[in-house]
């Protein structure tokens, strides 16, 4: 199984820090997040990764290269335009190829354990959704969870940032702005979104409250 990254964004609530560099490359415990992430990715035996590109992409290609480093292969798809999650996935499919891959946005830091992920998706699914409970940093939830599937919109979960996806989800959309979450939700109604919860550690690092509560956590004897 391939894996994408989001890391295409550009981070507006981590300014200052994401005036100079993308927000991937903020560092996380001494080292830049997507170097934390790249390992998760390979303890799930991931090999193929795609990496989307727009605000500064270039600092990431200049510290990962072509991946070999961190044991993967690393491809990039370039969005001169910022295409959101939606558009920069529908534009990286041809190196993802036809079978179900991973997707993790590029600015959240867990303890999920990868190796926890199915290896496909089931008959008849779009895609398979890491959800946690609400955290108390966010006013809004994503969605509600039964028996296995996203039933509804609602409080109750967060959506994660990771998440197995089949190609068919994309069928007939382009490669323009437009949200991952529009699709979810659209597949809601069809029944086809199944989720696992995850209720140890997660955060996405939005703010710069955040990425200091991250290192905080991280520090030795923390």
């Amino acid at each position: 199984m391939k894996a994408m990254v989001l890391a295409a964004g550009r981070g507006e609530r981590l300014r200052p820090l994401t005036d100079r560099m993308p927000k991937p490359m903020v560092e996380v415990a001494g080292r830049p997040l997507l170097e934390h992430q790249l390992e998760w990715l390979r303890s799930a035996g991931i090999r193929e990764v795609v990496i989307n590109l727009h605000h500064l992409g270039q600092q990431i290609v200049d510290a990962f290269g072509d991946g070999r480093r961190h044991g993967v292969k690393i491809a990039y798809s370039l969005e001169p335009e910022l295409l959101e999650t939606g558009g920069g996935i529908v534009k990286a499919l041809p190196l993802l190829g036809p079978g179900p891959f991973l997707v993790l946005n590029g600015d959240i830091y867990t303890d999920f354990p990868f190796t926890a992920l199915p290896t496909g998706l089931d008959a008849g699914m779009l895609a398979h959704l890491v959800v946690t409970p609400r955290p108390s940093f966010r006013e809004r939830g994503d969605f509600e969870v039964s028996d296995g599937r996203i039933s509804a919109r609602g409080d109750s979960y967060v959506y994660c940032g990771i998440a197995l996806l089949h190609p068919a989800l994309f069928d007939g959309r382009s490669a323009e702005p437009f949200s991952l979450r529009e699709l979810f939700f659209a597949a809601i109604g069809r029944g086809a979104l199944t989720a696992q919860v995850w209720d140890g550690y997660w955060t996405d690092i939005g703010t710069p409250e955040r990425l200091d509560e991250v290192n905080a956590r991280l520090q030795p004897g923390a």
